[in-house]
């Protein structure tokens, strides 16, 4: 279970940081290519980076499924709760049972046909390969233009992150059942930042109370300037 915690960050931190170094190195490519640089342009011209783009955009897909089951696990889908929370606390908590129990119920629908959808797409043809089964009457699937995957890889990323999304809910609903909270995400909060507020509190300087050498204090036309 402890994987599972931070799984959508690991997963989001991955594609996030890959993508963008594929778009870095594709456009400094690009860019250095169609300089006239003796030996470099030809070098670069031999290079394809053509699937840059394409891989970059199934990053991308990947990054938001899995963004929502982050979502969900942290709370900040958007939500329009005036109406329910204006409910007494029994009633209330009816409420988002029933909310969270139907979103679990519909991630669950939507991951278990995604999962068939990608199955007839082409995975028991690539998993019954792959573990030597006869492959003669499945259909082997479409690939991508660029990257030439099959397709059904790419389409994992539905039931997969639709998937870990109703296990999210679930997650979600059981812990409100046994303690009554919902995940709530601070948005002054920063991950990394901890901050002591009465440390805060005691450095904090107020620019007007200092003294500038220039006017005086009372204790000082009285005794002396002090050093």
């Amino acid at each position: 279970m402890k994987i599972l915690d931070h799984l959508e960050e690991w997963l989001i931190t991955f594609l996030m940081g890959a993508a963008t170094l594929i778009v870095f190195v594709a456009v400094m490519h690009r860019y250095l290519a169609g300089m006239a640089i003796p030996g470099l342009q030809d070098w670069l011209l031999t290079i394809n980076l053509s699937w840059a783009q394409e891989l970059t955009i199934i990053m991308f897909v990947w990054m938001a499924k899995f963004g929502a089951a982050y979502g969900v696990r942290t709370g900040i889908h958007v939500g329009v709760d005036v109406l329910i929370n204006r409910l007494n606390e029994k009633v209330r908590a009816k409420f988002i049972i029933f909310g969270l129990a139907a979103g679990a119920l519909f991630t669950g629908v939507v991951a278990w046909m995604g999962g068939h959808f990608v199955w007839e797409n082409g995975a028991h043809h690539g998993l019954f390969s792959l573990f030597g089964l006869p492959v003669e009457d499945l259909i082997e699937g479409p690939t991508t233009p660029d990257l030439e995957w099959p397709t059904w890889i790419v389409y994992s990323a539905i039931p997969l992150g639709t998937g870990l999304m109703c296990f999210r809910f679930l997650q979600v609903l059981v812990g409100f059942i046994r303690t009554g909270e919902l995940p709530h995400h601070d948005h002054d909060h920063v991950d990394g930042l901890e901050e002591n507020v009465e440390e805060a509190a005691a450095q904090e300087i107020n620019p007007y109370a200092l003294r500038d050498n220039l006017h005086p204090n009372e204790s000082d036309r009285e005794g002396g300037s002090k050093p």
